[in-house]
């Protein structure tokens, strides 16, 4: 082997830590694609930002495989997502129900765009506000200096 092969094995050989065995493939079709369906109305815990569905995290993976148990053993779609709610909380859900725990959830964009704009609002008024002064002020300045006869342009 030439140096080549050497440093290309130097190289691949720590990627090959990396990988990891394929997520099992239920052998029924349907079974899999209720995964999914169910799946992408779940949150990735470790993710947060992710679907369970497009999470590789191994958490995610160990809930897909606990979803797919769940569909083998006659699970409703509602029972696997109301199991999954007992077990992680609202929070688990991409769309959590309207409840008290949840209202901030729901409310809390609002409220921080509406906060936004007011505090917008204000600072801009009081940027005109001390524009116009200036303004003001300059514009004095100005007449003093043509009542004194005092031509500054």
């Amino acid at each position: 082997m030439n140096l080549r092969g050497w440093w290309l094995a130097a190289v691949l050989l720590p990627l090959a830590v990396l990988a990891r065995e394929a997520p099992p493939v239920a052998a029924d079709e349907q079974v899999e694609q209720r995964l999914v369906r169910i799946s992408e109305e779940l949150r990735c815990l470790v993710c947060q930002n992710e679907s369970l569905a497009a999470s590789r995290a191994e958490l995610a993976l160990d809930l897909k495989r606990e979803v797919r148990e769940l569909i083998k053993a006659g699970k409703t779609d509602d029972e696997i997502r109301d199991f999954l709610v007992k077990r992680y909380g609202d929070f688990v859900l991409y769309r959590p129900p309207l409840k008290e725990s949840t209202l901030a959830l729901w409310l809390g964009p609002f409220a921080l765009l509406v906060g936004g704009v007011a505090v917008a609002a204000v600072f801009i008024r009081r940027r005109r506000a001390a524009q116009q002064a200036s303004l003001s002020a300059e514009d004095e300045r100005r007449a003093d200096a043509l009542l004194r006869g005092e031509d500054r342009t």
